[in-house]
């Protein structure tokens, strides 16, 4: 530790997709820790889609960053020095610190990662994605052994899971992803019946015909031409979860073409579909442990697999997440800052 504490703030808002000048590298003096408190180095850093939300000061389900201020996030990080009464030098927590190299806090939202061997996992598989897919599946979406399940985005780190999950729940499972190699990644290694290459044409035509029974459960966190296949193909009382609408999130209007509402509430009102939004800690939060009691088993056992996107150093965090916006990681994005 050099006494310095670089943080990313905000240092403008983005008009459609942010750009490096979108944020400011700037330098603090590290932080000392009163009574009651914990000084933490932050280890890996969490990059996900909804950040791109928190950059806009539009009416959200979360305030925005304001401009100055650090960037929200996750980190797993260590304790390195201690004022409070629970908390131990050397100790692992996962906190939503933001994007900085040190951090204090009181002690309210860290979450003890003990002797978790990949502790990296807490931003993935063991952590908000991992149990944004447990939730918005089992809770909301309800599957039913034999039933088709689709996910979009199904190479990243919420759909990998939901798919899984959704496997061990006996049904058939049709993947969408963004290129080739995803896709075979998706049935290869994580077990899918099928995936689709979104960027090939005719995407409405190829997953119709992987869904010859229809869709019971579509896993919604893209939004765009992957909603626009999916719609026709929802059966009488299917589950749309609803957790991100990533096609979207850099939109600057409205999509050109012919207005698709009406579409849309005739078929929610004849097929009787569910389609619910969530927000996963405000939603769910009573109920990680019991996330955890399940999902870690299932990752020992080898039943949940995943894939981490390293990224190395603290200076690539902006473009890391201009990268997960246009779809380029490949599995659950992390920067890691130190070992």
């Amino acid at each position: 530790m050099n006494g310095i504490n670089r943080r990313w703030v905000l240092a403008s808002r983005p008009v459609g997709e942010p750009v490096a000048e979108n944020f400011r590298l700037d330098s603090q003096p590290v932080p000392e820790p009163q009574a009651g408190q914990v000084l933490l180095q932050t280890l890996y850093l969490s990059i996900d889609p909804y950040m791109r939300g928190r950059m806009s000061d539009a009416k959200s389900y979360a305030p925005p960053v304001a401009l100055g201020e650090v960037m929200v996030g996750g980190a797993v990080s260590r304790v390195i020095a201690s004022q409070h009464p629970d908390y131990a030098v050397g100790e692992l927590v996962m906190a939503y610190t933001g994007w900085q190299e040190y951090a204090l806090s009181d002690g309210n939202g860290l979450f003890r990662l003990g002797d978790l061997v990949q502790p990296s996992l807490a931003l993935g598989v063991l952590g908000m994605p991992g149990f944004t897919a447990y939730m918005g599946l089992l809770d909301i979406g309800q599957p039913q052994a034999g039933e088709t399940v689709v996910v979009a985005a199904a190479s990243g780190a919420v759909g990998a899971v939901v798919g899984q999950i959704a496997k061990l729940q006996g049904c058939r499972v049709i993947g969408i992803a963004g290129g080739a190699e995803k896709c075979r990644y998706v049935v290869d290694e994580l077990g899918f019946d099928a995936c689709i290459d979104h960027k090939a044409p005719d995407l409405a035509t190829r997953l119709a015909e992987a869904c010859p029974q229809g869709i019971d459960v579509y896993f919604e966190n893209v939004g765009g031409k992957v909603f626009d296949a999916v719609l026709p193909l929802l059966n009488t009382k299917a589950r749309v979860p609803v957790c991100g609408l990533i096609a979207h999130y850099n939109a600057t209007s409205l999509p050109d073409g012919p207005d698709r509402l009406p579409l849309l509430a005739a078929t929610l009102l004849k097929q009787r579909i569910r389609m619910q939004g969530f927000i996963i800690f405000d939603d769910y939060g009573h109920r990680f442990p019991e996330f955890l009691q399940q999902m870690g088993p299932w990752v020992a056992a080898g039943k949940i697999r995943f894939r981490e996107h390293r990224i190395s150093g603290f200076e690539s965090a902006p473009q890391a997440l201009i990268g997960v916006l246009r779809g380029e990681n490949f599995g659950k994005c992390i920067v890691h800052l130190a070992d």
